[in-house]
């Protein structure tokens, strides 16, 4: 009998077990033994030998718990031999084991006609098998897997050799009985390879692999729930926790790519205010000329280095799609800082930051026509030294109640009188200004939200919940904008701001000169000059950015999240989009992420929690606009 590991090995992997501790070893034979922690189950691939490579190993390895070896049967004995002191021990356990085998199906390659070949899936099981739940269930969530919009076929078939066509069974019949074994096996149509050169197709075997991954979770759910004495609440708790080698590396590659430019800050003019002088001396009929810093970022350079990031060896699939979503997005960033001053620019602007929805467009319209409200005239102006103490005691205040709170805030000499948060800090330029009034809801804005998530987000295991995942911003400025309402500081001035940047952007899209755009906000809207001269030019800087819509649809989008019963909490969990939540959520439940370490002081307020319950209520926007009107009104 050839053996997979020596005795001694296979001790260590036992003492392992029994301690619920990883395991992960490398096999004869080129195998690979994977077990995250004690789990009632194990996926099982046997690599057919001299048949070519269907890359079912890359579907066998999305389990918290799997084997795969070579198929020859040569290595059948060592393989049981492998693997039933394992299960002997989470038998013990959990009082029943699930060996769940997958093989591609011996009938080869579909050849596509005209449409794409749809996905198919025979699954086997024993004759008498005494599972009916685990069975129903492997069915419909095999049949709810699609592929290039090609729903699944699905067979079931009963059988007495429990192995795939043309191998050794791991063990016999009676073998099963003793050890309290339930045997299925999923054989799989290999539509994910090219017919003609045996070579896969990556984006499809990726699909695949990740719907196969949850199928599996919720084949793994059903047998505990049936046949054992776990109970765990939600099949996502089945999946992998422990991080292998290689996803480690990718994020620290991520990170440090993400960390050495400044997209924002290399795209923002650095003489605004000397333009604004020139802009009001000519009449306001010349566009202004905006310089940038230079950029001593080589965009070709930092792609290379993008793209040599090994993900191949990435298993887990829903990390493999965080990470392929996010080369994507550094790789337009780094196009918009290739493209500045280019007609190219706008294009990749609207590929990053997407396009301006109907809805959002004609909430801001509806917004703009109901509220005109002039931006409130406060007694007295902070300045950038006030608001700077101002953000230090709240920073402090997280850090007294979280002592691994990461964030800090200073002033910024960079000549844009505004705020921003870049990595954590609160750069706030020497010449800013806010209303007292609007004090409090700015501090929420930037501390209570972009702070509060990059500090938790800095608390992952993961250091991209830090820097942000692809798409965050909608997100973020959403939970920004409604921290401002909750704290009632969000008054009727501000919110037309917002939607007027929509409109601005629209109106870019569509052609509009910065003239034009200048001239509609003034004349159309009646903003004052140095409001409109500065929406037009956050709207043009670069060449023309699209990002300033994110803020008002941010909004739309976290009421709607918030009115559907979805709590506010996981929200906070680091730097993440909307379309990221099912996402976060599972890796939550596999223990994978970490609940947030800290969350916005403000939501300890009476008054926050009176307004909040009105939002999950079901406000919208339009809703929330007029409670500021009438607010105003009092």
């Amino acid at each position: 009998m050839k053996k997979l590991l020596t005795d001694r090995q296979l001790k260590s992997v036992l003492e392992r077990l029994s301690n619920n501790l990883q395991i992960r070893r490398t096999l004869e034979g080129n195998g690979r033994l994977h077990i995250d922690r004690q789990l009632p189950f194990i996926c099982i691939y046997r690599r057919p030998n001299g048949k070519g490579d269907s890359k079912i190993d890359r579907i066998a390895v999305t389990s918290a718990s799997y084997l795969f070896v070579d198929g020859n049967n040569k290595w059948t004995a060592g393989t049981a031999a492998l693997i039933e002191p394992v299960i002997r021990k989470m038998t013990d356990i959990f009082g029943a084991f699930l060996v769940f085998e997958i093989w591609a199906s011996p009938h080869g390659i579909p050849k596509p006609e005209q449409a794409p070949p749809r996905p198919s899936f025979t699954l086997h099981h024993r004759i008498n098998c005494k599972l009916p739940e685990t069975l129903e269930e492997s069915k419909r969530s095999l049949g709810g897997i699609k592929i290039l919009k090609q729903s699944a076929l699905v067979e079931a078939h009963a059988r007495r050799i429990c192995a795939p066509a043309g191998l050794q069974p791991l063990f016999t019949g009676r073998k099963i009985k003793e050890l309290n074994i339930a045997w299925l096996g999923l054989e799989i149509t290999p539509i994910h390879i090219d017919p003609a050169s045996g070579e896969p197709f990556p984006i499809m075997l990726r699909s695949l692999s990740r719907q196969i991954a949850h199928v599996m979770e919720q084949i793994f759910y059903s047998f505990t729930r049936e046949c054992t004495t776990h109970r765990p609440q939600h099949y996502h708790m089945l999946g992998r926790r422990a991080m292998v080698k290689a996803v480690r590396e990718a994020d620290d590659k991520f990170n440090e790519i993400s960390n050495s430019f400044d997209l924002l800050r290399l795209i923002t003019p650095i003489n605004v205010e000397t333009e604004w002088q020139r802009f009001q001396r000519r009449r306001f009929e010349v566009a202004p000329r905006f310089l940038y810093r230079p950029s001593h970022v080589d965009p070709g350079h930092v792609k290379a280095r993008l793209y040599s990031i090994r993900l191949d060896r990435v298993e887990d699939p829903t990390l493999m799609d965080l990470f392929l979503n996010k080369q994507r997005e550094l790789d337009r960033q780094l196009t918009l800082i290739m493209d500045r001053h280019r007609s190219a620019f706008l294009f990749g602007s609207l590929q990053l930051y997407g396009k301006i929805t109907e809805n959002t467009l004609l909430t801001a319209k509806q917004i703009l026509e109901t509220s005109h409200a002039r931006p409130h005239r406060s007694a007295r102006e902070l300045t950038a030294k006030e608001i700077l103490e101002m953000a230090k005691l709240e920073i402090n205040a997280y850090r007294s109640q979280y002592g691994g709170f990461k964030g800090d805030a200073g002033i910024s000499h960079s000549g844009y009188a505004g705020l921003l948060v870049s990595h954590g800090k609160l750069l706030i330029d020497r010449g800013a200004s806010v209303p007292a009034v609007r004090a409090d809801a700015l501090i929420q804005h930037e501390v209570g939200t972009h702070v509060v998530t990059y500090s938790n987000g800095c608390a992952q295991p993961f250091k991209m919940l830090a820097t942000g995942m692809p798409g965050y911003d909608g997100l973020q400025e959403g939970l920004a904008v409604l921290a401002e309402y909750l704290v009632g500081g969000l008054d009727a001035a501000r919110l037309r701001l917002l939607a007027i940047r929509v409109v601005a952007v629209h109106a870019m899209i569509q052609g509009a000169s910065f003239i034009d755009v200048y001239r509609k906000l003034t004349n159309e809207y009646g903003f004052t000059q140095r409001s409109a001269y500065m929406v037009t030019m956050r709207v043009f800087r670069g060449g023309g950015l699209t990002k300033d819509a994110i803020y008002l649809k941010g909004l739309i989008d976290i009421l709607k999240h918030l009115s559907a019963g979805n709590p506010l909490e996981p929200l906070f969990t680091g730097k993440f989009a909307l379309d990221h939540v099912p996402m976060v959520n599972e890796l939550l439940l596999r223990k994978v992420l970490l609940p947030p370490a800290v969350l916005p002081r403000y939501l300890q307020r009476p008054n926050v929690q009176k307004r909040l319950e009105g939002v999950r209520e079901g406000m919208n926007v339009m809703q929330l606009a007029s409670t500021l009107k009438n607010r105003k009104r009092k």
